[in-house]
């Protein structure tokens, strides 16, 4: 895929390159949706897509912190982020000694566990990129659940300091079919937490039972998200998020980021009941 829009056509002009990431006062903009005809086509842009926002962030703040998410994320970024850093070496946020990576969510299993979100990472991409290790903030999953997420919350700001809410200069995310996001599933009361940056949960709807997960306050005072999709089973929960107008809307469609901008990759499979207008990629 090549690194600049002006391969995309859609209802709106296309001033911006893939890499671009919009200022930290351009507060609660519209989603900007951009459908690829697969995820072979999406992946790459997805690569260059996070390296770009690591030489802004690197060249604005000295340094870059993502947050990422498991599931089908895990193996997608494996393939395409270090292809993406050899691509973009002369970037300064190909520099990956300069990032801080955290977990939208994690399970509490330990890190050999197949349900292990780090340790997936662990397995399929960190041996590939060279992220400090005391710069990746990992759970410890020997903790009760609720001291977990205490502890993940204090590491967070300890490197991420300047306030309260620690600020990620991009979070990376997906969907599950009933619409949630991180361990933030629909009707759960943790939708509503609003003092607690990382919060525990027990009693998760999918297994296993424990985990914690960054709370809406945290998300969404990031300063850029993206949510990658792909397929035909998310098409139906994928119109409800982006199109859909409840009074109770989805765990995805409440990341409205305070001072940025949420990006969504979407195959055509999974765009397929969308009537909204999007960008696509050429074929």
């Amino acid at each position: 895929m090549g690194q600049s829009g002006a391969g995309l056509t859609g209802s709106r002009p296309i001033r911006r390159r893939w890499r671009d990431i919009p200022p930290a006062g351009a507060a609660m903009l519209s989603p900007r949706v951009r459908v690829f005809p697969s995820p072979k086509e999406l992946g790459p842009a997805l690569g260059t897509f996070v390296v770009g926002a690591a030489s802004q962030a690197v060249q604005s703040r000295g340094r870059f912190a993502v947050a990422v998410s498991g599931g089908g994320l895990v193996p997608l970024l494996a393939a395409e982020l270090p292809a993406a850093l050899e691509r973009e070496s002369r970037l300064p946020g190909a520099d990956s000694q300069r990032w801080i990576l955290g977990f939208c969510d994690e399970r509490l299993v330990p890190f050999d566990d197949p349900e292990s979100t780090c340790g997936m990472y662990r397995k399929q991409l960190f041996s590939k990129i060279s992220i400090p290790n005391n710069q990746v903030v990992a759970i410890n999953p020997s903790l009760p659940v609720d001291e977990a997420a205490d502890k993940y919350a204090e590491k967070l700001r300890e490197l991420l300091p300047g306030g309260n809410i620690p600020v990620f200069d991009l979070l990376l995310l997906g969907i599950g079919p009933d619409g949630h996001t991180c361990s933030l599933f629909p009707d759960h009361p943790l939708l509503q937490e609003q003092s607690k940056i990382i919060a525990p949960i027990s009693d998760s709807p999918k297994p296993p039972p424990k985990r914690i997960t960054m709370t809406l306050p945290l998300l969404n005072a990031a300063r850029s998200a993206i949510f990658v999709v792909t397929g035909e089973s998310k098409a139906s929960v994928l119109k409800d998020i982006l199109e859909g107008h409840q009074k109770n809307p989805l765990p995805a469609a409440r990341i409205k980021l305070a001072k940025g901008e949420v990006h969504w990759f979407i195959d055509e499979a999974a765009a397929s009941k969308l009537t909204m207008k999007v960008e696509r990629a050429n074929k």
